[in-house]
């Protein structure tokens, strides 16, 4: 622990302020009463309804499965693979870090797959390549759409939606990336949206039964904080057409990991796989082209996202330290995995794709296309 003016300290100042917590914090909370569902024939009506504002409407809400869900299975039946991008705490880089994931993916190099050999992938020469997986972004932080300025920079401003006869069209961020979020509807960047849930989840229904994906092979589905209506929604709307797993960002304080084990407990109650928990801002790297060197800010207390993956037996994907220029690349809306592939932090995010992609089935290699 931290020496504090009471103790006697014993050991070296800098040995102290590295220790981890004698101990890491349980949750000793007991398990909460969950909503049993609209659609679920105890909607208002079980104890848990109890004080709700929305009981009443739920009780004489007509019950049953909601009827649009084979319209989105349906409507993406092209896209290969899905995956969220959860975070139980705000301020964890988690959007920053969808917007350099996705287009980590779509930047990419495939491993060609040899059906002659049982689907095994080898990589001999340039000819077993083959070219960026087509990658979809949606925005269902509805409340804070920042991904289109990350992937556009000023033009996200002037950039709307068009509409055809069958439906939204995604914005292309690039040939390869497509991305769909609700600032692309506002007025102006500076709108805020204040919507109650209902209307909230009307709007990530028509992100998935309205806009025209096409043939994906990956959907990146970039989620608020927290586990609440937009995360409910997403799970029970892709219920049919189903979810490849969930990618958890965090950072290494015990603060943002105390929110990650609730995140944790959600996806598992909500029968979502997790693909792994990325650590974000796990150190500091010197942009300064002589120095380069990566250095600790936020010293893991309990050891960190690696620590909480093995005491919860889940994958650690990498570690992605903090680097001022990825700000000021996603403010200008450029790529900083293309404008600085030697950073410390562009080459721990192309290995997290990597291990995603290998666990979806996505076998990546580590060039960019150019």
């Amino acid at each position: 622990m931290a020496p504090t003016l009471e103790e006697v300290v014993t050991e070296a100042p800098a040995a102290a302020l590295s220790a981890t917590l004698k101990a890491a914090p349980a949750l000793v909370a007991p398990e909460p009463e969950h909503c049993p569902g609209p659609e679920s024939e105890q909607a208002g009506k079980a104890d848990s309804c109890a004080g709700c504002p929305n009981q009443a409407i739920c009780a004489s809400a007509p019950k049953g499965p909601d009827p649009d869900l084979p319209i989105i299975a349906q409507k993406l039946r092209g896209v290969k693979r899905k995956v969220l991008v959860l975070s139980g705490k705000g301020g964890v880089g988690k959007s920053t870090f969808s917007a350099l994931f996705a287009q980590g993916f779509s930047s990419l190099k495939r491993r060609r797959v040899d059906s002659e050999k049982n689907g095994d992938v080898h990589m001999e020469d340039a000819e077993d390549e083959e070219p960026p997986p087509t990658v979809g972004l949606m925005d269902t932080d509805l409340c804070g759409p920042s991904i289109p300025r990350m992937l556009l920079g000023d033009s996200s401003v002037s950039t709307s939606v068009h509409t055809t006869a069958s439906g939204w069209e995604p914005v292309w961020a690039s040939d390869t990336l497509a991305v769909m979020s609700i600032q692309f509807m506002l007025p102006d960047q500076d709108s805020a949206v204040i919507w109650r849930g209902p209307k909230k989840n009307g709007l990530i229904k028509r992100f998935l039964k309205d806009v025209e994906w096409g043939d994906l092979d990956l959907l990146v589905v970039d989620t608020p904080p927290g586990t609440s209506d937009e995360h409910l929604s997403v799970q029970s709307y892709l219920k049919e057409s189903g979810v490849d797993g969930a990618v958890l960002v965090t950072t290494p304080q015990e603060v943002a990991l105390l929110d990650v084990r609730r995140e944790l407990d959600f996806c598992r109650k909500a029968g979502i796989p997790v693909i792994g928990i990325v650590e974000n801002m796990s150190g500091f790297v010197c942009p300064n082209a002589k120095c380069g060197k990566t250095s600790q800010i936020f010293r893991p207390t309990t050891g960190g996202a690696r620590k909480l993956c093995e005491d919860e037996n889940v994958p650690f994907l990498g570690a992605v330290p903090l680097d001022p220029r990825i700000g000021m690349a996603c403010d200008f809306g450029e790529s900083f995995l293309e404008a600085f592939p030697d950073s410390p932090a562009a080459q721990n995010i192309l290995e997290v794709v990597q291990r995603v992609g290998k666990t979806i089935g996505l076998e990546m290699t580590g060039t960019i296309d150019a």
